[in-house]
């Protein structure tokens, strides 16, 4: 296998997938009270209990893209050891990741017009994404060119479903994705939303249900209305700093839908930091986002 995939720490895969699949993963930042961190770095555990316990102590967080310098050294050294690179991006909908990596990949494309380098926009989100690049890196082992995967993922990434719901809106509101009053309202009338990544990449509010038990309802609804049923078909379950209530969900879904959890992770900081503590994702291919 000539070519490598690399893909950004949004992805949200664990470090046993990426070591499995000789994935390189290139560093999202997250930010407390001023002071950088790498959202991924091999072999050292980001304190995610840790992190989420700051989250509700209302620590000032933000994020930013990659490291330009790290990004192209990361992929430029790929490039050296003589492979191709795929790289399977964070949603431009969302981000200014996808953007920025692909402009490095297209300036090393010139250093090294001997490699081939593809970028694909996967107009999705944390293990969605992570989904899509787990998904190529089995087709790879399967021998499928880069050129094939690329194809694969570009005409199935708007089947990769995203549902979740959030806890708090007030982190949503402190990143504008909801307005102040809406975040109020909906805190003291218990009204939880349920969202999903559209078919531009942004992230959309679809529905509002009262209680946290109804949001659950409506996220597995959601699946049973629009699920695929591949012979290899995987569900990922996501939670930003709830294992309990992840593990609830995954039984849920074996429940109602017959279909087995393959992953069940907690949200990076990065993600986690635009979500909030409580947060329930579920991501899996359907007929439609």
């Amino acid at each position: 296998m000539s070519f490598k995939i690399i893909t950004d720490s949004c992805a949200n895969l664990t470090e046993e997938l990426y070591d499995r699949y000789d994935i390189s993963v290139l560093p999202l930042t997250f930010i407390i009270d001023g002071q950088p961190y790498a959202s991924y770095v091999k072999e050292k555990k980001t304190e995610l209990e840790a992190f989420y316990k700051m989250m509700r102590d209302e620590k000032l967080i933000t994020t930013s893209q990659p490291s330009l310098d790290t990004s192209q050294e990361t992929i430029e050294a790929v490039l050296k050891d003589g492979y191709d690179v795929l790289y399977l991006g964070f949603s431009s909908g969302l981000s200014t990741t996808y953007q920025s990596v692909d402009f490095i990949c297209q300036e090393l494309g010139k250093q090294y017009p001997e490699r081939k380098i593809i970028t694909v926009d996967t107009l999705a989100a944390a293990l969605g994404q992570g989904l899509l690049v787990w998904m190529a890196a089995e087709m790879r082992e399967e021998g499928k060119t880069m050129e094939e995967i690329a194809e694969w993922v570009e005409d199935h990434k708007l089947n990769l479903a995203h549902w979740f719901t959030v806890d708090d809106l007030h982190y949503l509101e402190r990143g504008g994705r909801v307005s102040k009053t809406a975040a109020f309202a909906a805190t003291m009338l218990n009204i939880k939303p349920v969202l999903h990544v559209d078919d531009e990449g942004h992230l959309i509010p679809m529905e509002k249900v009262r209680g946290r038990k109804k949001s659950f309802d409506a996220i597995v609804k959601h699946m049973n209305d629009t699920m695929l049923q591949p012979y290899n078909y995987k569900v990922i379950v996501s939670h930003g700093d709830c294992e309990d209530e992840a593990q609830t969900m995954a039984k849920k879904i074996k429940e109602e839908t017959g279909v087995d959890v393959s992953l069940i992770n907690c949200l990076d900081p990065v993600i986690g930091a635009h979500s909030g503590p409580g947060t329930m994702a579920v991501f899996f291919l359907a007929d439609h986002r």
